[in-house]
């Protein structure tokens, strides 16, 4: 049979009219994959076979480089103004008080409600900057990775590929302030985040990488960060909230004299393996300082609206050729479409201009928004992912060309359209390593997810009623 001699079984091709590759827009893709969910073929200008599966638009699953999966569950509980000026910092003593109530049960069924619906928008990858470890009182729960080990397996559960970051947490604040009664729960050393690390390892696949993530400048000493990086294997992943918020820059400048992306690149060795997330407050020396270093800059834009925390110098970054990712945080949205959108409406809202995500190599806004948000967040994950290239994830999205949106739509404007027109979800289908996990804009498993996630909601509300 022709499809013998060719290697190909329907099952695992599909036929592209319209296919996004790394160089741009190509007709008539074949794509193939393998049983372990890799891509072995990428053919354009081929001719459909027979019985062989056809789609219109398919494009790479987006990378979420940055998340809090516990914070999806209080999303919606913290617009309600305080009698002083609400801030940042209140609303993180808010999310203190939500997370003493989290059980491993709990964070499981919360991670995989959250991964479905980031599955159903779009993201076929998380990042996850996991920092809740500890029973509330503060003592280890009898494996050290428990925490950790829940959230993987939220991801399994909804199918999503996952970097798991354990977070290193030690201080309060600069000059390795004791934590807070109400942080307890965070608290690690190197010695524990290494630990976690190894007791994650054998959940490593071609599905699961681990790396690490100092909290910040704030709750891990630059000796710290520097041990954790060596001791790290070289090619997993470094990620660091850094620069959010005035008040952060302020206080590491009254302790080291240094703003902190200053601080951080005299003292630590910057390269691509590193992620900064937020860097909202940079001089003009701090944006060269990352574009140069070849790490990337987590930019998570609903989440940085919604805390007020400012606006990331976007321009003189992409114009240095800097690598950016985006991701959703604290999950007030779980789309990239609207991340993406409100990455450069916030540009455009500062300059009192127009289309400002391009370079003189890519004009269009959408086309060069999507294939940098790949790059950066592929680079972070350190995973397979990004593109729809041989050896890469069989990880893409399938687009609903029956949308009117889409209706006679040029190639051209299909990312454009994809972000900025409207507020349906035109993402119809969903690939993880080669399996379906969302058919018809419906994920798989949605029905028990979510009934799982209704049982956690009501008993984390009832703990919350309880104690006021």
């Amino acid at each position: 049979m022709q499809n013998e001699e060719r290697g190909l079984r329907m099952s695992q091709t599909l036929f592209a009219q319209h296919a996004l590759l790394p160089q741009g827009w190509a007709s008539n893709v074949r794509l193939a994959w393998n049983d372990a969910g890799d891509l072995t073929r990428v053919e354009p200008n081929s001719t459909p076979l027979a019985g062989e599966h056809q789609q219109t638009w398919v494009l790479p699953g987006m990378i979420n480089l940055h998340s809090h999966a516990f914070q999806r569950a209080m999303a919606g509980m913290t617009e309600f103004a305080g009698e002083n000026r609400d801030s940042f910092w209140t609303w993180r003593d808010l999310m203190y008080r939500f997370a003493r109530q989290i059980t491993p049960e709990h964070i499981e069924a919360i991670a995989a409600q959250l991964y479905s619906e980031c599955l159903r928008y779009g993201y076929t990858s998380v990042c996850e900057f996991h920092y809740v470890q500890r029973v509330p009182n503060g003592a280890w729960y009898g494996a050290q990775a428990e925490m950790a080990q829940r959230v993987i397996a939220g991801a399994a559960h909804s199918g999503i590929g996952i970097t798991m970051l354990p977070v290193l947490y030690s201080y309060a604040n600069f000059g390795e302030q004791p934590l807070r009664d109400e942080q307890c729960r965070f608290k690690t050393d190197v010695d524990d985040v290494m630990a976690i690390v190894a007791a994650l390892e054998p959940l490593r696949s071609s599905q699961v990488e681990v790396g690490a993530a100092p909290h910040s400048l704030r709750a891990a000493s630059i000796a710290q960060i520097r041990d954790l990086q060596q001791r790290l294997p070289a090619a997993r992943p470094l990620h660091i909230h850094i620069a959010e918020q005035q008040k952060e820059v302020q206080d590491c400048v009254a302790h080291s004299g240094l703003r902190p992306v200053q601080l951080l690149a005299k003292e630590i060795q910057l390269d691509q393996r590193w992620c900064l997330v937020h860097a909202t407050h940079l001089l003009a020396d701090e944006v060269s300082s990352i574009a140069s270093s070849g790490a990337i800059a987590g930019l998570c834009p609903t989440t940085e609206a919604n805390l007020g925390d400012g606006l990331f110098a976007f321009s003189d970054f992409i114009a240095q050729g800097g690598v950016f990712g985006i991701g959703s945080d604290s999950h007030v949205s779980q789309s990239p479409v609207e991340e993406l959108r409100w990455l450069e409406y916030g540009q455009r809202l500062q300059q009192q201009a127009r289309n400002i995500a391009t370079t003189p190599q890519e004009r269009s806004v959408g086309d060069f928004l999507w294939q940098a948000s790949l790059q950066g967040g592929a680079q972070a994950s350190g995973r397979q992912v990004g593109s729809l290239a041989v050896g890469k994830r069989a990880d893409l999205l399938v687009l609903d060309d029956s949308h009117p949106n889409l209706a006679a739509v040029w190639q051209q404007d299909v990312l454009n359209t994809l972000i900025f027109c409207g507020n349906d979800n035109l993402i119809r289908d969903v690939m993880v390593g080669g399996q379906w996990r969302v058919e018809n804009g419906r994920h798989q498993q949605q029905a028990e997810i979510a009934a799982r996630y209704r049982a956690t909601m009501q008993e984390l509300q009832q703990l919350r009623a309880e104690k006021g």
